[in-house]
């Protein structure tokens, strides 16, 4: 029962819920751009270097002819299958950018909020929050300006 208890704590603790919210995300945006390099980009881009589809497109190790890389690997037959591997790297980029981006925002708006000088500080004698102008502590009447003596 004590391991049952020690286990809800942690799970329960909003650290790894945000960790488990964030794998789901970042799954669901991942197939997003799996589509986005899959269907969008890569059709015009094999368009333009001579209506290449790079899905498709293979190496065959195993010497037997093969028309598609479907067939080949339908037959067991070793390939290196680098279409496929360019469009994984070009995927890897658009997610890296898109984190880049996302972490640029997230810095821009720290800076932002950025607060400044503290408009309070500390009593050194009764540890109230005072102004930072005040010269003597509201609490417990202490100099504390310029003008007091240590």
């Amino acid at each position: 029962m004590v391991i049952w208890d020690s286990f809800k704590k942690f799970a329960i603790k909003g650290n790894v819920i945000d960790l488990a919210i964030g794998v789901i995300l970042g799954a669901a945006f991942g197939k997003i751009t799996t589509s986005l390099v899959n269907d969008v980009i890569m059709p015009p881009l094999g368009l333009i270097v001579g209506k290449v589809d790079f899905s498709k497109l293979f190496i065959n190790l195993s010497g037997k002819e093969f028309a598609t890389l479907a067939e080949a690997r339908a037959a067991s037959a070793p390939v290196i299958a680098y279409g496929l591997f360019l469009n994984n790297v070009l995927d890897f980029l658009i997610v890296a950018w898109t984190v880049f981006l996302v972490l640029q925002a997230i810095e821009r708006l720290k800076r932002r909020k950025d607060p400044g000088a503290p408009s309070t500080r500390e009593c050194p004698y009764c540890t109230t929050t005072i102004s930072v102008k005040a010269v003597r502590c509201p609490h417990c009447t202490s100099q504390i300006g310029e003008t007091a003596r240590g």
